[in-house]
């Protein structure tokens, strides 16, 4: 048994990783965008076309719907590939949606190639049910199943196991991490390891670091916010639609509910993103997915998505509109905006506006790929440097803050302890989805949990 990998192996995006099983039968696992550094250099077509052999491939398996792990699907459509494409239910629910505005961002208006698309997706498209068997159907007598479980990364996450047998071999078990959640995030509840795994492919975006505790991260909120109060400043908050945004949301309202201060209290909240609101309206409904917490904050009468002072712009216009509306205000605002590591979308718009402003501030609640305008200004701007927005050099006055807690990818602690807790552990670990530094910490942390464990990077 081998695995390829066709991305998310330099660093964190374009994850696609390849089982292969026998000489027939192989299965992918995501099929995801390259972004920041990795594009650098490359053409479209060598980031985009799939450009390694899908003839084995049975099954692409989704380990949940961010677009550096399921952007590069319309083009493995594109080339042919007609199997199952196999999600959890509510991965299912948002993949379309995520694919319909990857391809009007990045390939095409025409709405009848985006039709033909969505349609084809949705055609192949198989939704399981977490911690259930699914068999896959393969060429031969080699057998296969996956099983989905919970990642608490974003909704619908997932890392999978995949139970195979080749034929005239005994059975192994790979786990997949895609991308596991942070311990103690806000509204999903933290994966639990697997019972056992032969080999582990698992993330490594903060294999070098440990987050902030969940009452330090608030705290740390809270004084951005107050200082954003004292001078009346805009706090930007770059965030993915999916995930990061609703997280925020369900801790800004826990703190406006309990402020001391009658400004914090009613400070507005603006979440400039369509995208975001659609998959809002998604974990509202998937609620019998949130953790015990969040629950017991719906029987209280709260609303933890959707409080007072929550505004949320729809079209470009207003979009437009709401940035004028704050340059000329008088009075301090939150906005939420993708993307998350500011390589486009509405943010944008307001680091334009707003960096340059001392009374601003720019506040990073995850990572922040190299190459990234995020990383530029993360890097930067505490030392009174500058940026590159839109081939425009920005002086960065604003003042610029991370932090880590927020971020929907586990740390150190948690990478080594999934493994750690997997109680028939694993011969071999493979580290992926993370930058060199990360990724050797990482592997250094695993040979102290175990020396005999071998661990490697691609």
């Amino acid at each position: 048994m081998q695995i390829r990998h066709h991305g998310a192996v330099n660093s964190v995006t374009g994850s696609c990783h390849q089982l292969m099983i026998d000489e027939r039968n192989s299965v992918l696992v995501d099929c995801g965008l390259f972004q920041g550094a990795e594009t650098s250099g490359r053409g479209d077509d060598d980031l985009l076309s799939i450009e390694f052999d899908i003839s084995t491939v049975q099954a692409l398996l989704v380990t949940h719907c961010h677009i550096d792990h399921v952007g590069r699907l319309p083009y493995l459509l594109a080339a042919g590939f007609s199997g199952p494409i196999v999600a959890t239910e509510a991965t299912a629910a948002l993949l379309p949606m995520v694919i319909e505005d990857a391809l009007k961002v990045g390939v095409t208006r025409n709405q009848s190639i985006i039709k033909a698309c969505l349609s084809r997706l949705q055609a192949q498209l198989v939704a399981v049910p977490y911690k259930q068997w699914f068999v896959l159907g393969l060429q031969g007598d080699s057998r296969a199943k996956v099983k989905f479980q919970p990642a608490g990364h974003i909704l619908g996450s997932a890392y999978i196991e995949v139970d195979v047998k080749p034929v005239a071999e005994v059975s192994s078990r790979v786990v997949f991490s895609g991308d596991l959640g942070a311990t103690y995030s806000p509204l999903l509840a933290s994966p639990r390891s697997p019972y056992k795994a032969d080999l582990v492919v698992i993330e490594s975006t903060y294999g070098d670091k440990n987050h902030q505790g969940r009452r330090d991260r608030a705290k740390s909120l809270e004084k951005v916010l107050i200082k954003a109060i004292s001078d009346n400043g805009v706090v930007i908050i770059p965030a993915f639609s999916i995930g990061r945004t609703q997280e925020l949301l369900y801790e800004l309202e826990q703190i406006t509910a309990r402020a001391k201060f009658k400004k914090l209290a009613d400070i507005e909240v603006i979440v400039d993103s369509p995208m975001a609101a659609r998959f809002t309206e998604h974990y509202k409904a998937f609620q019998t997915l949130w953790d015990a917490e969040a629950k017991r904050r719906v029987k209280q009468g709260r609303q933890p998505l959707n409080f007072d002072a929550l505004y949320t712009v729809d079209s470009h216009q207003e979009h437009m509109q709401v940035v004028e509306y704050l340059a000329n205000r008088n009075k301090p605002a939150i906005v939420i905006a993708a993307s998350g590591m500011c390589s486009g979308g509405r943010v944008v718009n307001y680091l334009k506006r707003f960096i340059g402003e001392p009374t601003a501030d720019v506040l990073f609640v995850g990572y922040q790929a190299q190459g990234t305008l995020g990383r530029q200004i993360q890097q930067y701007g505490p030392r009174g440097g500058y940026a590159f927005i839109d081939g425009d050099k920005r002086d960065i006055k604003a003042g610029v803050h991370t932090i880590s807690g927020y971020s929907a990818h586990a740390d150190q602690s948690n990478l080594v302890n999934f493994i750690k807790r997997i109680r028939k552990g694993p011969a071999k670990v493979v580290i992926v989805h993370g930058d060199d530094e990360a990724k050797q910490a990482l592997k250094a942390k695993l040979h102290e949990l175990d020396d005999e464990m071998v661990v490697v990077i691609p």
